[in-house]
């Protein structure tokens, strides 16, 4: 009896024990969660880190994941700007090299800083019947493939965000731009719907920073995304204006359309523009002599015209006058009063970032937004279809809106610091466009697209490097013979990189932390490791 007493007492102590440890356990498993377990949180809470992802995401595992970071050295290679010292190898065209991670920003953007936080969003919100967060999801994921393919090429489709798989493999641009026109079309659909859990009052607090909830801004943003899904083929001989101008006519069309991502500028750094001085990316970085010439009036399409735009887009040197420098040339011989000021408003030779904003202009201020897709980008797009169409009277409206467009969103969102003998006034604006050197009664394709390059630059980084590559940087135009990028000066001889082996660069080489890690099979599979991969033209600008 005693025995039996015993053990069943030891029976109960031992359960006790058990239960208390139970409970001890289920207290540490709360306070101390699993960071890599699956933990549902509200869909209206992980929108906005996605949303970062457009420009330049950051968390613990790293930062500047997004086309901004890629941007300052893509901006190199369409001469948006240079390094203002000598022998840059992005200046010369290079591809990133070693173990280094540059230009693997786009890349980590769409697989890992949206990757499966996008995924779990739409699908959290499919559960939740929250429509509205489904169809910007899939909006997101259709402008994320369209966006990863025109920097990378080949890269991973059909085995992505697989949790089982370790290696992955690689799949055709073709692919991606199918699946980022079936993401779109799945998008507006989801968009459409209305009623359960869709509310703009609720969309609006994971989309504060981009359209507030507004649905039919982001119904116009996935049309634009297919419109330039189409535009991109030119080259091909399935390419079909109609279809580029059906979705460009759906699309953004005004400026209070545009799809840009905002910044509050406070507190943490992922809050500040990328290319704000507090962020400290862009101070080595100088207007180049193709911008400045375009917008000075010594562009030969453009001879004679200063471009009303000229101080809101880049800098002025103590002389007054807007000066840029060739690609691996440093001062390019420039006498230091001709030497532009830098994006923040500082000395040609400073790199040092001031303590505050009060010089930076445009895209480079702390707080200012930075656009995605604008309705003047659309006009250009529009002007280029019709112009294909040989309908050159609405390629010349589309142009002139273009034009009219590009420079109503900088005086209506970038006047700040704009010295007041500077800014854009009716009578200035009305007479450049009445300018027969900028708007002639039969226009060109050099025209359109210059003034494309314009009305985007500094922001549009990925899409204008398309655009140069469709037109493989010195294309000529067939009507009139010359370039299409008149004066455009790609570098040749040694101020080329190297390993470029005479070649231009056509694509980013896929994120080294990554890839040339964990997935080497599948990034031999496309010859990834050779030196020159980043040369090697992609599908959308082959015929």
């Amino acid at each position: 009896m005693k025995k039996i007493f015993t053990t069943h007492l030891s029976i109960l102590l031992l359960m006790a024990i058990l239960f208390g440890l139970g409970s001890c356990s289920k207290e540490i498993d709360d306070a101390y969660r699993n960071p890599n377990a699956n933990v549902r949180v509200p869909v209206e809470t992980l929108l906005p880190g996605i949303i970062g992802n457009f420009v330049g995401s950051s968390s613990a595992q790293g930062s500047a994941y997004g086309t901004a970071n890629d941007g300052l050295y893509i901006g190199r290679y369409v001469q948006f700007w240079a390094t203002n010292t000598a022998g840059n190898q992005y200046d010369r065209m290079g591809g990133a090299t070693g173990g280094s991670d540059i230009l693997g920003s786009v890349w980590a953007m769409h697989y890992y800083g949206m990757g499966l936080n996008l995924s779990r969003m739409i699908e959290w919100a499919e559960e939740e019947k929250k429509w509205d967060y489904v169809g910007v999801g899939h909006a997101i994921r259709a402008w994320s493939w369209l966006t990863l393919t025109n920097t990378y090429g080949e890269a991973i489709l059909k085995q992505a965000l697989d949790p089982t798989l370790l290696v992955f493999n690689y799949d055709s641009q073709e692919e991606m731009y199918a699946e980022s026109r079936r993401l779109a079309h799945l998008a507006i659909s989801y968009l459409n719907k209305t009623g359960d859990g869709a509310s703009q009052a609720n969309l609006a607090k994971g989309d504060a920073f981009f359209y507030n909830g507004d649905v039919n801004k982001w119904k116009k943003f996935v049309y634009s995304v297919l419109a330039r899904s189409f535009n991109h083929l030119t080259n091909k001989s399935s390419y079909n204006a109609d279809s580029v101008l059906f979705y460009a006519n759906l699309g953004i069309n005004a400026n209070a359309d545009n799809a840009s991502a905002k910044f509050l500028a406070q507190g943490l750094s992922g809050t500040y523009n990328f290319y704000g001085p507090f962020r400290v990316n862009t101070g080595a970085l100088r207007q180049t002599k193709f911008i400045a010439d375009l917008l000075a009036g010594r562009n030969p399409m453009f001879q004679g015209v200063v471009d009303p735009r000229a101080p809101y887009l880049i800098r002025e040197n103590t002389n007054g006058t807007y000066i840029g420098v060739r690609p691996n040339k440093g001062t390019d011989g420039l006498v230091t009063a001709d030497q532009p000021q830098n994006f923040w408003g500082g000395a040609f030779a400073s790199t040092t970032a001031p303590g505050d904003d009060l010089g930076a202009r445009y895209i480079f201020r702390n707080g200012a937004e930075f656009p995605i897709i604008t309705a003047a980008e659309i006009q250009f797009i529009k002007a280029e279809a019709h112009y294909r169409k040989k309908n050159f009277a609405a390629a010349r409206q589309s142009y002139l809106d273009g034009i009219n467009l590009s420079i109503d969103y900088l005086t209506g969102s970038f006047q700040s610091n704009i010295p007041t003998s500077r800014q854009i006034t009716p009578a200035s604006k009305s007479g450049f466009i009445a300018n027969a050197a900028v708007a002639p009664a039969t226009i060109t394709l050099s025209h359109i697209m210059l003034q494309k390059y314009i009305a985007m630059y500094g922001h549009g980084l990925i899409e204008t490097w398309t655009d140069m590559r469709r037109y493989h940087y010195t294309d000529l135009d067939a009507v009139t013979g010359q370039q299409v990028y008149r004066n455009f000066e790609p570098p040749v001889g040694t101020d080329l990189w190297p390993d470029n082996k005479g070649a231009w660069a056509y694509r980013c080489r896929p994120r080294f932390n990554s890839e040339f890690l964990y997935n080497i099979v599948a990034l031999d599979a496309v010859g990834g490791r050779a030196l020159d991969y980043h040369t090697k033209e992609q599908w959308f600008s082959k015929p």
